[in-house]
Parts: C-alpha cells; sequence; structure tokens
C-alpha cells in the first residue's frame, strides 16, 4: 500500500489511487527564485563575452555537424541547446528583440541577467519580489523619461546619409564584417534609402533581397539595382548579355497540351506518331510565335521544358531562363514592371517587363552563372550581392547586414539616437540613482539595483576591450557628473577620446528603449513565480 491508497467506487470496486510524487520535483519559495536566477545569470554570461565592438564571437555546432560562427545574440540563443523553462525564456527574450528592433539582442539578455543578479541580491535582504518588481518598473519609466531628455535627432533625407551610416556601421562594429564595415553600412543605407517611401515612414523590406556566392572577398559584395537570380541561360549558346530586354514572365510550361481527363492516347501505328510528333512541333511553334509577336526578346518560365522546346526556343532566336523560383518570379515582376503571365493566350505587349540590360555572371574557374537584371523600369527592387571565401561568413555577412538594416529602418521610422559606448546606460544609472533618492519607500532599494544592473553593459564592454572594467566605468561616471555631458562612454577603440559623438558611435533611441522595456517585463515576470512543480528531469539547465 506504500506505492498509493485503496478506494472505492460508487458500485463497491475496489481500485488503487497510486503515487507518483517520486516522479515529480518542486522547488518553492526563495528556492524557486535562486534557480530561476541562476539559469538567467548563465545565458546572460555566455553572452556577455559577445557584447560591444571587441566582443568574441561563438561556434555552434549541430547535432548533424554543421558549423555556425556567430556573434548575434539571437542565433547563438536560438542554436543553443536548453533544458530550463526559466533560461527558455531568455532565449525568447532575444527573439523579440530581433523581431522587434533587429538589433540589440545581445545587449538585452546581459541587461536582463544583471536585473535578476541584483534582485538576488535584495532577496537575501527579505525584501518581498512584489516590491523589488514595482521598484524595477519605476525605475524603467525614469530610465526612459531620461533618454528622451538625452536623445539628439537629425532630418532624413539623402543629405543627411552620413548620420545614417555611422548608425550602421555602429551595429556592424562587432560583426565578422567589420574590416570593411564603411562599405557594408553604405550598401545598407543605400538599399533602404532605395526602397522606403520617406513621407510614410515606411520601408518593405522584401523589396530587398540578399543573394550570396562562394568566392571571392568581402570587399567585392555589392549593391545590384535589381534582381540577382542564381541561373544562367536554358542553351548554352544564346546570348549572355541582352539590352533594352523586354521579358516574358511566364508561370506555363513550354510543352504541349496534356489531357485533363484521366484517359490515356494509345499510338498503333508510325503514322500516328508522326501525326503526334508534327502537332506538337506546331504547339511549341505557336507558343513561340505567341511570346515573339508581343516583342519579348527573354522569356523567364517558373517551369522547366525539355531539350526540344530549348532547341526550337535557339532556332527562333528567343532566351530563355528556366525553373525560376516563385519568390524570385515575384520579384522580378516588381523590378521590371511586368506581369506574371498564367497562359500563353493572356500574353500582351503591356504584360512585358523592361530592364535596360540583363547580364550573366561567371565566377572564377568555376561553371557557376547568375543572372543580373539591372536598370530596371522600377527601381526600387534591390540585391545585396555578398561574396566570401565560404559559406560561414556569408551566412554570418547576411545576418549581420539584416541587423544593419533593420537599425537604418528604425531610423526611418524614428530618427531620434542616443550614443553608444555605455553612454546611455550610464547616463540612466545616474539618473536612476538621483531619482531613487527622492523616494522613501522600500522601492528605493530596487532603483539602486537598477542602477547598478544598468552598468553591467559598459562593464562587460570595458571588460571586452581589456580595460580595468570598475575603474573605467566609475572614471566615466565621474566625468558625466562634472562635465553633465551624457555623450561620454567606453574608448573600445582606443582612440583616445570617451565622448560617442566624437567617436560616430550611434544607436537608435527605439532599440534602446526596447532593451529596457523587455528586459525589465522578463524579469517582473520571473520573480513572480515562486513554486515550479515539473517532472524531475526537467529541472536542470
Amino acid at each position: 500500500m506504500s506505492m498509493g491508497s485503496l478506494a472505492f467506487d460508487e458500485f463497491g470496486r475496489p481500485f488503487l489511487i497510486l503515487k507518483d510524487q517520486d516522479k515529480k520535483s518542486r522547488l518553492h519559495g526563495i528556492e524557486a527564485h535562486k534557480s530561476h536566477i541562476m539559469a538567467a545569470k548563465t545565458v546572460a554570461s555566455t553572452l556577455r563575452t559577445s557584447l560591444g565592438p571587441k566582443g568574441l564571437d561563438k561556434m555552434m555546432v549541430s547535432s548533424d555537424g554543421e558549423v555556425t560562427i556567430s556573434n548575434d545574440g539571437a542565433t547563438i540563443l536560438s542554436m543553443m541547446d536548453v533544458d530550463h523553462q526559466i533560461a527558455k525564456l531568455m532565449v525568447q527574450l532575444s527573439k523579440s528583440q530581433d523581431d522587434e528592433i533587429g538589433d540589440g539582442t545581445t545587449g538585452v539578455v546581459v541587461m536582463a541577467g544583471a536585473l535578476l543578479e541584483q534582485a538576488e541580491q535584495l532577496l537575501d535582504r527579505g525584501i518581498h519580489p512584489i516590491r523589488i518588481a514595482d521598484g524595477y518598473e519605476m525605475a524603467a519609466q525614469v530610465a526612459i523619461g531620461h533618454l528622451d531628455k538625452i536623445c539628439d535627432q537629425f532630418p532624413l533625407d539623402q543629405s543627411h546619409r552620413e548620420r545614417l551610416i555611422e548608425t550602421a556601421m555602429t551595429t556592424l562594429g562587432s560583426k565578422i564584417v567589420n574590416r570593411c564595415h564603411r562599405q557594408f553600412a553604405e550598401i545598407a543605407v543605400d538599399a533602404v534609402l532605395s526602397v522606403a517611401d520617406l513621407e510614410r515612414k515606411d520601408v518593405d523590406f522584401e523589396l530587398i533581397k540578399m543573394e550570396g556566392k562562394v568566392g571571392g572577398k568581402l570587399e567585392d559584395t555589392m549593391l545590384v539595382k535589381g534582381v540577382v537570380i542564381d541561373k544562367d541561360m536554358s542553351h548554352p549558346q544564346m546570348p549572355k548579355r541582352i539590352k533594352d530586354a523586354k521579358i516574358a514572365i511566364l508561370t506555363c510550361p513550354f510543352e504541349p497540351p496534356k489531357p485533363k481527363t484521366k484517359h490515356k492516347l494509345d499510338v498503333t501505328s508510325v503514322d500516328d506518331y508522326k501525326k503526334l510528333r508534327v502537332y506538337e512541333t506546331e504547339k511549341f511553334d505557336e507558343m513561340v510565335k505567341q511570346v515573339k509577336d508581343t516583342g519579348a526578346n527573354l522569356v523567364i518560365c517558373q517551369w522547366g521544358f525539355d531539350d526540344e522546346a530549348n532547341h526550337l526556343l535557339l532556332q527562333r532566336q528567343l532566351p530563355a531562363v528556366r525553373w525560376v523560383g516563385g519568390p524570385e518570379i515575384e520579384l522580378i515582376a516588381i523590378a521590371t514592371g511586368g506581369r506574371i503571365v498564367p497562359r500563353f493566350q493572356e500574353l500582351t505587349t503591356d504584360k512585358l517587363g523592361k530592364a535596360g540590360i540583363v547580364r550573366e555572371l561567371t565566377f572564377g574557374t568555376t561553371k557557376d552563372r547568375m543572372l543580373v537584371i539591372e536598370e530596371c523600369h522600377n527601381s526600387r527592387a534591390v540585391t545585396i550581392f555578398i561574396r566570401a571565401g565560404n559559406r560561414m561568413i556569408i551566412e554570418e555577412a547576411k545576418r549581420s547586414l539584416h541587423d544593419a538594416l533593420c537599425v537604418v529602418r528604425n531610423l526611418v521610422k524614428d530618427h531620434r539616437i542616443v550614443y553608444g559606448g555605455g553612454a546611455a546606460e550610464i547616463a540612466m544609472s545616474l539618473a536612476v540613482s538621483q531619482e531613487a533618492e527622492k523616494i522613501s519607500t522600500l522601492e528605493q532599494y530596487a532603483m539602486r539595483a537598477f542602477a547598478d544592473a544598468l552598468d553591467s553593459v559598459p562593464l562587460a564592454l570595458a571588460e571586452n576591450s581589456g580595460q580595468a572594467p570598475i575603474q573605467t566605468v566609475a572614471e566615466i561616471k565621474s566625468r558625466q557628473v562634472t562635465e553633465k555631458n551624457p555623450r561620454l562612454g567606453i574608448d573600445c577603440m582606443n582612440k583616445g577620446s570617451n565622448d560617442m559623438r566624437e567617436q560616430h558611435v550611434i544607436e537608435t533611441l527605439s532599440s534602446k528603449r526596447a532593451q529596457i522595456m523587455l528586459a525589465v517585463q522578463l524579469t517582473k515576470m520571473i520573480l513572480k513565480i515562486d513554486d515550479i512543480r515539473s517532472s524531475s528531469e526537467n529541472v536542470s539547465l
């Protein structure tokens, strides 16, 4: 009976109620809080060394042996194998920052880890978690209010490109592409300004495509005002360069019509076979003629066609590209101003796309070829063509450029900026500490803890740059107070100046606000959990 208790149903039949408490584990009270905080600190400490321009990269090896090298917080966490429930929340926090802002994914996790670390000390003093959460909320409001006071803004137009480039360069400074990050920053700014609607403050990322090809140097990366597709002409003897291209964009295949029913066609004699062959040739000729009659001099087809059709297209001097994917077809249609045609009968001159030049790119000694469609009718569609020595660097360059594109998009939507290098965090820390002096209730301890947690970002930047962290941050803090200059931050690049405006280290206000709000929301949620019941194997990190 030690396994359970005996009970009887309404008909008097006995049954056993089994105990499974030995298979469950329970943590409650301060133990639960300590477990949560330990998990969050472990995740934050993993990313802490990746923060800033001198931050280190992480290498992740998947179960099938695929290697990823990245400095991006969201990428690192998404590839980590995490079991602890609170650690999974930290992964989701990083993803939320990535989805909402696109940058600051490492900083938000470091911030949340620091807030929970400070909360642990307050819990040890006997302060109730709800009072800590309330204090953090009050401090967050003070910090965001101070951010609004110290931010700068600039008019957004083509003549102020330099501020946009400087902001993109700050984002790219910690990435693998930083040896040519001026070039990458200019590419990101030009790409966003090409597709941006500045009146509506809207950027359509669907019009920006990133394509990579192994080989060449990172410096060979370029912005194409048009579309690059990983295809070549269907026949090697077709022209490799077409000027003033009029493009027929088809989603119907170059092949004879098939019966729509399930009936089969029996060929019983040689004459029948010859008639069928003549019929097929006539149909091919008719299809080619319908395309040629519209004035098209290039066909881009979503489907393939056999060698006979390919040969006929070459004979009729109609260059063609086959097996072009759906998203690429749509982008070509947007860029060239053409219409996607599902039937040959519907093809007309006004549905053709127009491009100044279509050319085939070749790469080194390989047989790889790509098509570039340039000088398009609609110049808003652009492609970033990335070159690098291997696939890993190309993938990391794509992630880096995505962050830079997101930052420039955020500036288009809200062109207020703050200065990086930990300057904004130190300024907020001073403001929160000052405000905490005016609070008479227990929340003042939580507000001071929040101010100390804000220092974790400049401390990590100084530590990763090889400087004495506590001494460096203390000096910057005292200078900010005496000089009343909120732009002073950590000189990570050892340029001899701590003024981040002079160093052109710029971050978007929206990114900093989101980091504070998301980190505080997660910390409050974790502090309110005081009881965990789970299977015993699910309690470890």
